[in-house]
């Protein structure tokens, strides 16, 4: 929004406010020509002014946006199942203020400040607890407090906590449906959902999924994405970084970012249309060894939390991901295809000390998704999308105690993940309502999964059924 276009409508509302508020002081003094009817209007607008929202200053702009994204789940792991109502993590609730001013002909400062916001948790709720385990699930959660300096010319450094060359570069979607159920983003829709083995118990032997002390070890399902970390590998996050943007080049544009201390990342991106066709795409690669506690002895690192799930000192990851989306606007039809890997260089050696040299190890997460479907304008309402997903995982090792297989054979250690496979299918459909800004939307998903411990036993878990509908709503 204009700051100057703004302020002067504001003030023209106000001043008709404040006549209307008057008409019948004016009328009243309309033979008095030398009264003080001007002095009263003024005060009546400071008095209106002073009970309206207002920017701090009118030199920087401010855009205040957001939206509300909340379901219906139903699940079914083949024992139990039940419904709840969620903030779909696909793109959660969430509002934004972000804004910019102009500091010379090709030069502008901005800014970007968004909070999420979430009720109960589409992707950590479980058997046990139909809200969110930790208490960070549920509430608000800081996504971005960032400032920049931009130029067409020579680009955009950013500042603070944001994005960058990795984040959603797995995701990238022409069509929309990414806020309503990501296709390479498998955790989003009941992730936390603890897998059971055919005799309905969990993977560590127990009825009772989040108890750490008396049951540890329940495998869930994200617990066998990206060695347990529950984001796909290749895949970036939000942390606190300096970050540069090169100038858009012919559809191009580049990007490195340097954070956390020690992880760091590049990636290119590509968004244009040709032959009738939209197109997007990103790879980006990047590397991390910052540890999350003082000591430096924890398997998880900022930036790409490559977990090797227990105490290694210096961990480190490197990762490398991309996708791309292509629709026919003709017709409506699109694809979008994703792809990654994320390596933990540290697994190995902690394996290995703790199970012997020869332990075959697994140092590597991989996953693809592919997503096919069509967009029409069929009915007055708005655009409707038909789609279906397919995603693929194959875990690394992950040697937790979080994550065991328990079968009555292996023990210790040799319970913990040497490796595993994760499919899921979905189907889906989104219709635009466009004067109210809003998608309403209802997908299917089932997930097959199975994993091998360190003591050789393999568990194919029973399938989860997962059905959601809601809708995301744009202001």
């Amino acid at each position: 929004m204009t700051g100057g276009f703004l302020m002067s409508a504001g003030r023209l509302s106000l001043f008709a406010a404040a006549g209307f508020l008057l008409v019948g002081g004016v009328s009243a003094q309309a033979a008095d020509l030398g009264g003080d009817c001007c002095a009263d209007l003024e005060e009546r607008i400071a008095e209106l002014e002073a009970t309206t929202a207002r920017k701090g200053n009118r030199k920087v702009k401010l855009e205040v946006s957001g939206q509300v994204n909340e379901a219906v789940i139903f699940w079914d792991d083949s024992v139990e199942d039940n419904v709840g109502v969620y903030t779909n993590d696909a793109s959660r609730t969430r509002f934004r203020f972000k804004g910019d001013a102009k500091i010379a002909d090709d030069w502008k400062a901005g800014y970007l400040l968004e909070v999420g916001v979430r009720g109960a948790n589409s992707k950590r709720f479980n058997q046990d607890n139909p809200v969110g385990v930790a208490a960070t699930d549920t509430g608000f959660d800081l996504r971005h407090s960032t400032w920049y300096i931009d130029s067409k010319k020579f680009g955009r450094v950013w500042m603070g906590l944001t994005g960058g060359a990795g984040e959603s570069v797995t995701e990238i979607n022409v069509a929309g449906t990414g806020d309503v159920a990501k296709f390479s983003d498998a955790e989003d829709l009941g992730g936390d959902l603890a897998l059971r083995r055919a005799d309905g118990l969990y993977s560590n032997g127990a009825t009772n999924v989040i108890d750490p002390v008396a049951n540890p070890g329940s495998i869930t399902i994200r617990r066998l994405i990206r060695a347990g970390t529950g984001n796909q590998p290749g895949e970036g996050r939000r942390y606190n970084m300096i970050r540069y943007d090169t100038p858009e080049i012919f559809g191009f544009t580049g990007t490195a970012n340097w954070g956390a201390d020690d992880t760091w990342e590049v990636g290119l991106r590509y968004k244009g249309e040709f032959a009738g066709l939209k197109m997007a795409a990103g790879i980006a690669y990047g590397e991390a060894t910052e540890p999350t506690n003082a000591t430096g002895q924890t398997g998880h690192v900022i930036g790409f939390e490559c977990a090797t799930g227990s105490a290694v000192a210096n961990p480190a990851c490197n990762q490398l991901g991309g996708s791309i989306s292509v629709m026919h606007e003709a017709t409506g039809l699109y694809v979008n295809l994703g792809a990654g890997y994320l390596e933990d260089e540290r697994i190995r050696e902690l394996v290995q000390g703790s199970l012997g040299a020869a332990t075959s190890v697994d140092d590597r997460s991989e996953f693809w998704a592919i997503e096919a479907g069509l967009q029409q304008k069929w009915i007055p309402l708005g655009k409707t999308t038909l789609f279906g997903q397919y995603y693929h995982n194959d875990g690394g090792s992950f040697f937790s105690s979080s994550a065991i297989i328990d079968v009555g054979g292996a023990v210790g250690n040799a319970r913990r993940i040497q490796s595993s496979e994760l499919d899921i299918y979905s189907l889906g459909v989104m219709q635009g309502l466009d004067n109210a800004a809003m998608n309403v939307y209802a997908i299917y998903r089932r997930v097959e999964a199975e994993a091998t411990n360190y003591g050789g036993e393999t568990v194919q878990f029973e399938d989860v059924d997962l059905f959601m509908t809601g809708a995301i709503i744009k202001f």
